[in-house]
């Protein structure tokens, strides 16, 4: 099985599509190849938070009959700008779909959902260990913002 690599500008057949209960094992294989450990019933609870929530939403994306990627994002009222910010909680591609353009695909559907949605700008955090992928966003038109502080209040 060949790898097909996509220009920057190309991107693959991909049916994006709002995710449902029915891909959970793949959401929690997703997740844990991000580096969240997740098994199937913990994803399909996960995928009931987010569809019992208007301001949320998850985006999955199936790659010659797999689902290869996700986009969550998470709507939310920013008071700094009196506006609503759409942030992208968690964003990954599977490492046998990475390099084809699946991620511009799902930045792209993420952008339009937050133009819809009202949102004047979106955001994600990401790791300070993920250079490559701060590389990724810087070339999709994403850049530095301000440096986040946590306080971890349990085991998240």
């Amino acid at each position: 099985m060949s790898v097909q690599h996509f220009a920057a500008g190309a991107l693959p057949d991909a049916d994006l599509r709002s995710a449902s209960s029915i891909d959970a094992d793949d959401v929690a294989k997703l997740l844990s190849e991000l580096g969240y450990p997740c098994d199937t019933g913990d994803a399909a609870r996960r995928i009931r938070s987010i569809l019992d929530n208007d301001r949320q939403a998850l985006v999955v994306a199936r790659v010659d009959g797999l689902v290869s990627g996700l986009i969550a994002l998470d709507f939310m009222y920013y008071l700094p700008l009196d506006t609503i910010t759409c942030r992208i909680t968690a964003l990954v591609v599977s490492s046998s779909a990475r390099g084809q353009g699946l991620g511009r695909e799902l930045l792209r559907e993420a952008e339009r959902r937050a133009r819809a949605g009202g949102a004047a700008r979106l955001e994600l955090s990401s790791g300070s260990q993920r250079t490559d992928a701060h590389a990724f966003y810087k070339a999709c038109g994403f850049s530095d913002g301000t440096v986040r502080f946590i306080k971890r209040l349990g085991d998240a």
